[in-house]
């Protein structure tokens, strides 16, 4: 899993150098506009909504009228540690419900990428279908639902086990690990759909190469701490940078099997 992660990563700076050889940038730059437009606003209703959200869940609960009555610093601070937690995954619930959506929308630009990627490497074009592109959109649109659900399902699980004090503090960590996952995981379906591989023959290719998963995501993440213009390429850098990763990974002879055998 690590090699995979490492070679998810190094994907990034692979995908940078591929961009720049071969002209892609209009394809990177427009949805990476949309989607820091998107990204601000939703960001800004988030930070306003969120104190708030906490605070009434501990009003609820009667949390801060029974720590008055305990006047217990080291209790205090245990819960305002939940607090933090619960607020970060909060954050990070609300931010894979605005990445879900944004690849909903971005679908077709992002399938039409992931192709371009492909052809580029293999000197080959992939005939334009409107049909194959409507099945495109279709299917990448039932992932995403299929994987938020799924992610809204171990994030609520999380929320809850983070108002417990200590353990509570380890929720952000596993939700960010399970939001990258999710993330690579959407990036690299677009090869996947190519190789007409079914949704369950994906899952079952990720669920043994989670690596390619976790590092894509992982970097994807991490290019938002370059403000606007991380937020700009990293939708697109993920796609490309999946692409590629994978096209790494079909060299070993297990993967190689399992893909060309759908080609």
């Amino acid at each position: 899993m690590l090699k995979e992660i490492i070679i998810a990563i190094q994907s990034y700076f692979e995908a940078h150098k591929f961009i720049r050889q071969h002209r892609l940038w209009k394809w990177i730059l427009i949805p990476g506009i949309i989607y820091t437009i998107l990204f601000i606003v939703g960001m800004y209703f988030f930070i306003v909504s969120s104190s708030e959200a906490v605070d009434w869940l501990s009003r609820q609960i009667g949390l801060q009228a029974w720590l008055q009555k305990q006047r217990s610093e080291f209790l205090s601070f245990l819960f305002m540690m939940a607090g933090v937690a619960l607020q970060l995954l909060l954050l990070l619930f609300y931010f894979s419900l605005f990445k879900f959506l944004f690849l909903i929308i971005g679908s077709p630009v992002f399938a039409y990428l992931s192709e371009k990627t492909e052809s580029i490497l293999e000197g080959r074009d992939f005939p334009f279908s409107f049909k194959q592109l409507m099945k495109d959109i279709i299917r990448g649109i039932s992932l995403a639902l299929r994987n938020s659900l799924w992610q809204t399902v171990y994030t609520t699980t999380l929320i809850i086990l983070s108002l417990v004090p200590v353990f509570g503090w380890l929720a952000p960590a596993i939700a960010l690990f399970i939001e990258c996952y999710y993330y690579g995981f959407s990036m690299l379906d677009y090869s996947f759909e190519r190789k007409r591989l079914s949704s369950a023959e994906s899952i079952d290719f990720i669920s043994k190469h989670r690596g390619l998963a976790v590092g894509n995501g992982m970097v994807f993440y991490l290019m938002h701490g370059f403000i606007l213009v991380g937020w700009v390429l990293a939708p697109a850098y993920a796609v490309v940078a999946a692409t590629l990763s994978l096209y790494e990974v079909k060299l070993t002879p297990e993967a190689s099997t399992r893909l060309e055998a759908r080609s």
